[in-house]
């Protein structure tokens, strides 16, 4: 058994999801994004992992597909829509300083030369790519 959150997302907003399929959340964090997406009012429409973006593994040197975890469209306080791309990693997953073992380390260096692959895509189509950890989806605001 998965010591993961796993299971199939069922909107309550199904007209704003563009995806195919079912919804499938591989972690608690990428169901809490998703029911902010549902949610969200400004969020316009959205998708889960129905992006490929080819790249090269840095440890086989072979090609393959990278699958960034969610699409989402949004209109912003000025009403100016914006198009993301956002992947969900653990901070530990984002950068060598944050890594805590060597297994970490190596998840760093395959997802750079994923998000790599991705910032070089979404330039090309005009959309931003954003990794957000867990300190942005769980974010209180400060404490004064």
């Amino acid at each position: 058994m998965s010591k993961y959150a796993q299971g199939i997302f069922t909107p309550k907003n199904p007209q704003k999801y563009i995806g195919k399929g079912s919804i499938k959340y591989r972690s608690s964090w990428e169901l809490s994004f998703m029911h902010m997406c549902d949610q969200n009012s400004n969020i316009k429409c959205w998708a889960s992992e129905n992006i490929r973006i080819p790249y090269r593994n840095p440890f086989t040197g072979k090609n393959t597909i990278y699958v960034p975890d969610f699409f989402i469209v949004y209109e912003d306080k000025q009403g100016l829509e914006h198009k993301e791309l956002i992947e969900i990693k653990p901070s530990k997953e984002i950068t060598l300083e944050a890594a805590r073992s060597q297994r970490d380390k190596l998840a760093v260096t395959l997802n750079h030369a994923k998000w790599a692959a991705a910032f070089e895509w979404c330039q090309r189509a005009n959309i931003k790519f954003r990794v957000v950890s867990e300190n942005e989806i769980f974010y209180q605001g400060k404490k004064k």
